[in-house]
């Protein structure tokens, strides 16, 4: 044990000023598309490269679709996800189908690729009760609106997976505005101590609606945190796709070999608004802001990065938002056709016996939409 030879709290700040040292942020792959660390680059296939870029840029269509929807009124809640395409999707690109995800109300696309159908995700949007009904076949939960919430489900899913020897392993993804709630805290803690096979990220895209990073914590660095919970803290690049993919496989092959959870903070950022519902991002962030990340924009720094090994060009990229339009507008049909949803159906889903109150109330509903 290490002795402390005073307690001038000058010495101790020395700590706080050490973190940056101690938690280097990994990068790949620049704003210039060039790779400018060889020895972190992922063992990936041409055919896994081009894969990945098309669900990133899957990913950008479907957010721009989206918010044209939403703003038509054929959505209901949508949070933009453009600039999140690697944090969200490389990092989701590392993981098993058997893996459990737990998304946040902005991880639609992991989601999706995770296997849930479009069209749920758009009842989900809606609210409608068939968007939280999914395939047997589908490990993960839907999307938490509770900011935080999803971390303590990952923390005790992972320990059920430990618990039935699966090699398998629970992720779930929170922004920075949930990195200060107590729910987050608790997961990594007990997750921690019960050394579960989960994957944590903090996407820090720098405000939790319109408070900036800065004003929640003093902490230096969010991937510290893990340090109070025992256990292993990354920073990434979160605009990198092979950062994020590199970082991943790392942490769940971790995980997998039963040494307990990690924590990665991303370093992105969004676009857009927090959410369609009211955010207007120009009063709390200048222009200069926009203009810093729109320049390490993910998307274009692998475009450049796969054009220079031949396995991108634009015809390919024109075929592919041409099939992403199409599966979207199909999607949104199989979303039109859903059933309209009753008073009488909201009573029966309460509960799984409904008491005497509610069976009355769902008879007197059934009668007036009988009409």
């Amino acid at each position: 044990m290490a002795k402390v030879k005073s307690f001038n709290p000058l010495d101790f700040a020395k700590q706080v000023e050490s973190v940056d040292a101690i938690f280097p942020t990994v990068q790949i792959l620049d704003e210039t598309g060039k790779i400018v660390n060889e020895d972190l680059v992922p063992d990936l296939k041409d055919e896994e490269l081009v894969e990945l870029f098309s669900r990133m840029l899957w990913s950008r269509a479907l957010n721009d679709r989206s918010t044209t929807l939403a703003r038509q009124g054929r959505l209901g809640f949508f949070a933009p996800t453009a600039g999140q395409e690697a944090s969200q999707l490389a990092s989701h690109f590392a993981f098993d189908k058997g893996d459990i995800l737990f998304p946040g109300y902005r991880d639609i696309p992991q989601l999706v690729q995770h296997g849930l159908p479009l069209h749920k995700a758009f009842l989900w949007s809606r609210g409608h009760v068939e968007g939280n009904i999914y395939p047997e076949d589908l490990n993960a939960m839907p999307p938490q609106i509770i900011i935080g919430a999803q971390i303590v489900q990952a923390a005790g899913a992972g320990l059920g997976l430990k618990k039935r020897g699966k090699k398998q392993v629970a992720f779930t993804y929170t922004g920075d505005g949930g990195s200060s709630q107590g729910d987050f805290y608790e997961g990594i803690n007990y997750a921690g101590a019960f050394k579960a096979p989960v994957v944590f990220y903090i996407q820090n895209n720098g405000y939790a609606i319109s408070t900036p990073r800065s004003l929640q914590t003093a902490a230096k660095t969010l991937g510290q945190k893990a340090v109070a919970a025992g256990i292993p803290g990354v920073i990434v690049d979160g605009m990198d796709p092979l950062a994020m993919y590199a970082v991943s496989k790392a942490a769940r092959d971790w995980a997998i070999a039963g040494n307990g959870p990690v924590l990665i903070e991303t370093l992105t950022s969004r676009f857009g608004p927090h959410s369609l519902s009211g955010d207007d991002p120009k009063r709390y962030r200048d222009q200069a802001s926009f203009d810093e990340w729109d320049n390490k924009d993910p998307l274009i720094r692998f475009r450049i990065y796969l054009t220079e090994k031949g396995l991108w060009d634009e015809a390919k990229e024109t075929a592919l938002i041409e099939k992403v339009d199409q599966e979207i507008k199909d999607a949104v049909k199989l979303a039109d056709q859903a059933p309209k949803q009753k008073v009488s159906d909201f009573l029966k889903n309460m509960f799984e016996v409904p008491t005497n109150t509610i069976e009355e109330q769902i008879a007197t509903f059934e009668a007036k939409e009988g009409k």
